[in-house]
């Protein structure tokens, strides 16, 4: 066919549709494929159009099957259109057909005559929608992240503002006991993944109107609702400021959990120690703020980052507070014990073994070396098969279900540490000293602090094995010097006994009476130290003058 006809034809019959359209039916509308940023959206002022309104929304959220467009019609003479947009999953449907849909096209009769554009939106506030959490919007944004956290908006045609009811209705866990931190005498309480549920734990504990609570939405993906806790009149303004300036800086996609703010505002991200403490339990959480520390809580986990902390605060457990002086003084004796103990045991069996023999009494040396008869490996490679394999048990223990973990974990390191020795590759003498290693390691009242003893006593291990008792003391030295330049939010990690307080060491290698306890820590409540008047110390009763003692 000649190129003249070609074209003739062409000018005769009507273009022919492209592909994608014959694919697509004539009333099906292109889907919105635009990212939308909060930032943008907060320059979009609510239309008084409703039409308008519900058509920018339906094109923000897209295709979202859980999100509900409700339109209706107040119940009055002119027939006002109106609107409301929520998440079925997120609220409480009950409450939006009481509170909201029920007063709104049925009340609204009796006030009819009352309303008109000018008073509208007044008279729904005031008169027909009952909730308590009611605010008003005026933007786009507002809208868009009202709807995401499972409230419910309401648009009335005529209206440029919107209202915003706090109906949520979410599925949550019920309060139970912290299994990460267990106490024999104390609250049987635990923070749940509810940001709400959390607020009113501490708010039970601290009854004053001092204490705030101040909100951040953090994550340009998530916007996830963080709120920082202090008392006003007992923390530091310059600790507040410093925290919120760290959590105002942070700008990433998404805050799923606690740690990754704990990994974005610690000061030392490669120190093995913990600047900042996670805690499960609201009384630990209320009397670190009542020593005028900074509590972060976080929506959708139940672990609270408290700041700043040091070494000491990590050693102390909220049942320490509930027994008597005398039993908690001598407890927390042993747990520093514990933790010498699982940081320096191995290593100090090696170096010695190794070593400095003439250290050892002749008797147990002569057993020492019986027991390690035929074993084919240095004391150094000994332990580190030992250790490595306890450390794989405990692992395993906690990843398996709970019904069998425990079970699996016992009876792996019976089986395990029997067969090792009968099979000449440990000596029974190293199966007890990695036993009261991992003992001694459980002692640790907070989880995170085994953390650095367990990855420090390989690194206690290798230098023993190497230069013996030098090389411990050079490990030693070396952590004590990182530990003494160490700051948790400008507060000294080794405080109060670097730098030096003498007050504050009544809670620290002893736990005073709580009548001595006079003034809350030195580095943390720095405009308001008093804790309690003087002179609580209990005393028996005196007699009366004038009358004698039973029995005199």
């Amino acid at each position: 066919m000649s190129p003249r006809i070609k074209k003739l034809i062409g000018k005769l019959m009507p273009k022919a549709k492209k592909r994608e359209d014959f694919a697509r039916p004539n009333n099906q509308t292109e889907p919105d494929r635009r990212v939308y940023r909060n930032e943008d959206l907060a320059k979009i002022t609510v239309s008084s159009s409703l039409s308008v309104n519900l058509d920018r929304l339906k094109r923000i959220f897209g295709q979202n099957a859980d999100i509900i467009f409700r339109q209706f019609r107040l119940g009055l003479a002119e027939q006002t259109e109106a609107a409301i947009i929520h998440i079925e999953s997120m609220c409480d449907k009950a409450l939006i057909n009481s509170d909201v849909l029920k007063p709104m096209m049925l009340f609204s009769q009796e006030v009819g005559c009352q309303l008109n554009q000018h008073n509208l939106l007044k008279l729904v506030k005031d008169f027909i929608v009952t909730s308590t959490d009611l605010q008003e919007a005026r933007t786009l944004a507002e809208l868009v992240n009202a709807i995401l956290y499972g409230k419910v908006v309401i648009l009335i045609d005529g209206q440029d503002t919107a209202l915003i009811l706090g109906l949520q209705g979410w599925s949550t866990r019920n309060i139970t006991e912290p299994t990460s931190e267990t106490v024999v005498r104390g609250t049987r309480e635990g923070f749940v993944e509810t940001l709400s549920t959390n607020l009113s734990l501490i708010r039970r504990r601290i009854q004053s109107p001092n204490l705030v609570f101040e909100r951040l939405n953090i994550g340009r993906g998530t916007s996830t609702p963080v709120m920082i806790s202090y008392i006003k009149g007992i923390t530091s303004p310059d600790l507040v400021a410093e925290v919120k300036r760290r959590l105002q800086r942070i700008d990433l996609d998404a805050i799923i959990e606690s740690g990754t703010l704990e990994e974005l505002i610690e000061d030392a991200p490669f120190s093995p120690f913990p600047t900042v403490l996670h805690t499960e339990r609201p009384d630990i959480v209320a009397s670190a703020l009542i020593e005028g520390r900074v509590a972060i809580l976080t929506e959708g986990t139940p672990f609270v980052l408290v700041v700043p902390t040091n070494f000491f605060f990590l050693l102390q457990s909220p049942e320490d507070y509930s027994t008597r002086f005398v039993y908690a003084t001598v407890i927390r004796w042993l747990r520093y014990l514990g933790m010498f103990t699982a940081l320096l045991l191995p290593s100090l069996y090696i170096a010695v073994t190794t070593f400095h023999q003439e250290m050892i009494p002749t008797r147990l040396l002569l057993s020492i070396a019986a027991a390690r008869e035929g074993v084919p490996f240095p004391a150094l490679l000994e332990a580190l098969i030992m250790e490595l394999a306890f450390e794989a048990i405990r692992e395993a223990g906690i990843r398996l279900p709970r019904q069998v973990g425990q079970a699996v974990s016992i009876v792996g390191a019976l089986v395990l540490g029997q067969a090792a020795i009968q099979a000449s590759i440990v000596s029974p003498l190293m199966v007890i000293v990695v036993a009261l290693t991992g003992i001694a390691s459980f002692m640790m009242p907070i989880f995170t602090i085994s953390f650095p003893l367990r990855l420090m006593r390989f690194g206690f291990m290798l230098l023993a094995g190497v230069l013996g008792l030098f090389g411990i003391i050079i490990a030693f030295l070396a952590v004590l010097i990182h530990l003494a330049g160490l700051r948790s939010f400008g507060v000294p990690y080794l405080a109060p006994l670097a730098p030096l307080h003498g007050s504050d060491l009544k809670d620290v290698l002893i736990r005073a009476p709580i009548w001595a306890m006079n003034r809350r820590p030195t580095e943390t409540a720095k405009t308001n130290q008093q804790r309690q008047v003087s002179g609580l110390k209990p005393s028996p009763a005196q007699p009366n003058k004038g009358q004698p003692r039973k029995g005199g």
